[in-house]
Order: C-alpha cells, then structure tokens, then sequence
C-alpha cells in the first residue's frame, strides 16, 4: 500500500497520473481483449451519445441519467471515462444495483460514476505507463499492466482508445467501486499506524477525522512514533498532557485534500493546529518539516493521507 515518493515520481505529467519505474508501453491491441461488442475506434457523438448507441452500456447510461451526470459527460471535455458494460453491471448483487439507482441514494451512485471518470483524454499508449490516475470522484485508480493487458483499479480493460468528441472511452469488465472508509478506518486498515490510531482515540480526535473533512493527514508510522525517545509516547497518552498531545497531533491535519502534486509544489501548509508545516523538495525526496514523505495519496472517502517516517512536533 506504501509508495515511496521520490522527485522523478512526483512530476505528475498529465492529469494527475503518476508514472512507474520502466517504460513499458503498450498499444490499444495490447491493452485490450474481445469485449462482448466491439466498438469502432473513433465514433461521432459525446461520450453519452457513443455509450447509448453501443448496444452494451444500456445500464450505465441509465445509471448516468440517475446521477444526473448525463450533461457534465456531454460537456466539453476531454474526458476518459472507464465504462462497464451491461455485463460488469450484472456482476453486481441485483439488489444493489437496484437500490443505486433509487433517487435517495444518487449522491452515492455519482460518486461510484465519477470513479470511473478521468479529467482529460488518456489514450492506452500513455495509460499504460503509469501507475495511478486521479478521478473525478477525487480518488486515485490504481493501473496494473501484466500479459494480459492492463486493469484499472481491478477492472480489466476489454478495448480501448474509442475516440468520441469528447473524450475516449477505454471499455472495462468489472464496475470500479471508490472506498467507503473514511481516514481513521483506511489507517486502521492499512495496519502500520496502530499508535496514531491510539493517540488520536486518546486525543479525542476520532470522531473529528471521522467528519466530512476533507482533510490531509501526515500520518506517522508506528516506526516513525518509535523513533521518539523512550517513554515519550507513554507520556503523552497520560490524561495529564492530553492538551499537548492534540497539539501534536492536528500539527499533522491539513485541513481540505492536499494532493502529492499539491504537496510539490508548495513551501508551506496551515495545519488544524494553527501553525504551519514547512513543505521542501531536497535529494529526490519530499519533506514535510524534517519529515521525509514515503508514501503519497492513500484516498479516503474523506480525505487523503500522506505516510511520513517521522512524528513531526511543533515548536
């Protein structure tokens, strides 16, 4: 889950992908395999106008008129959209599916769409080399190529580069679904950040990272609290130094979603501490204060979490 930040990975060329060690490419036959009905490679039409005509999206348009984000994917643009077709839909729990697209639960249903939306046109060629994208839905989807082609965020990709006027529409087999967990859940879950989980249960922070937000978090690795000298942490946790340990903590919370690319291109960040965080770029490697950055954009459904090897601590 971790990905080591280094200068060469944060360039972030083109519409928030990051790009992997090699150079592997591929092209649109390698990419894709036969889907259920092959679409030709370039088509008139907005990307609602291609999808409505294929004969294999029915259940996705229907799913982008629920959302209402039958305009938004007929704008401009450019825009990629990753489409299931019918049959990633059926892979569904029928009852899923049906309760999605009930108009109570659209916010929910757009925010599934717009996962599988990426701002600007990304052909295969380029896809393919990169290891992440950001979507419309503020989550990143991660790309994996292998022999057989190449998936995005579990999906496989079926065929590829169809042209609209628009944007492309790259097919997948498997609807995308963003995570649900919010900060304190995705931390938990990652399993390397036992003692910040304690900290802020003991600073009563829980239900505050649990919020809307969004929020940024710097989040410490158990090695990171580690390095402290000993008995450091032990002491904070005692109810007598709560007010210092909250200070610690929210000295780590950003508030909004600051992204890697954000991270690299700015000096310094407010904190829900009140102070600022002194962000420098120095042999390759990103650091927030004295803290090094080792891993970027662990999305929540409320915000983002940046790892640091370091407990960074206010003056």
């Amino acid at each position: 889950m971790l990905r080591t930040l280094s200068l060469a990975a944060a360039g972030f060329a083109g519409l928030g992908f990051l790009a992997p060690a090699d150079d592997e490419t591929c092209c649109s036959q390698t990419c894709s395999a036969a889907p259920a009905a092959t679409l030709v490679a370039e088509q008139a039409g907005t990307i609602v106008d291609v999808a409505k005509s294929t004969g294999v999206h029915n259940t996705l348009v229907q799913a982008v008129v629920a959302a209402g984000l039958a305009d938004a994917l007929s704008g401009d643009g450019p825009l990629t959209v990753f489409a299931p077709t019918d049959e990633a839909f059926a892979k569904l729990p029928r009852a899923t599916l049906a309760s999605l697209l009930k108009p109570e639960n659209k916010d929910t249903l757009a925010a599934i769409l717009t996962y599988h939306v990426v701002p600007g046109a990304v052909e295969s060629s380029q896809a393919a080399r990169l290891s992440r994208a950001g979507s419309l839905n503020g989550q990143s989807l991660e790309i994996e190529v292998d022999d057989a082609g190449v998936s995005v965020a579990g999906a496989r990709v079926i065929q590829a580069d169809v042209q609209t006027s628009n944007g492309i529409i790259h097919v997948v087999d498997t609807v995308m679904l963003p995570s649900t967990d919010d900060l304190i859940d995705t931390a938990v879950n990652a399993g390397d950040f036992g003692t910040l989980a304690t900290a802020l249960k003991t600073a009563g922070l829980i239900q505050a990272l649990k919020g809307d937000g969004p929020f940024t978090v710097f989040a410490p690795t158990d090695a990171a609290f580690a390095k402290l000298p000993e008995g450091t942490v032990e002491s904070l946790l005692l109810p007598e130094n709560k007010e210092k340990l909250v200070s610690i903590l929210t000295y780590h919370v950003v508030p909004g979603k600051v992204k890697a690319a954000d991270v690299v291109s700015i000096d310094s960040a407010s904190t829900a501490n009140g102070a600022d965080l002194r962000i420098s770029v120095e042999g390759g490697s990103v650091f927030v204060n004295d803290s090094r950055v080792v891993a970027t954009d662990i999305y929540a459904s409320n915000g983002v979490i940046h790892v640091v090897d370091s407990v960074i601590l206010p003056n």
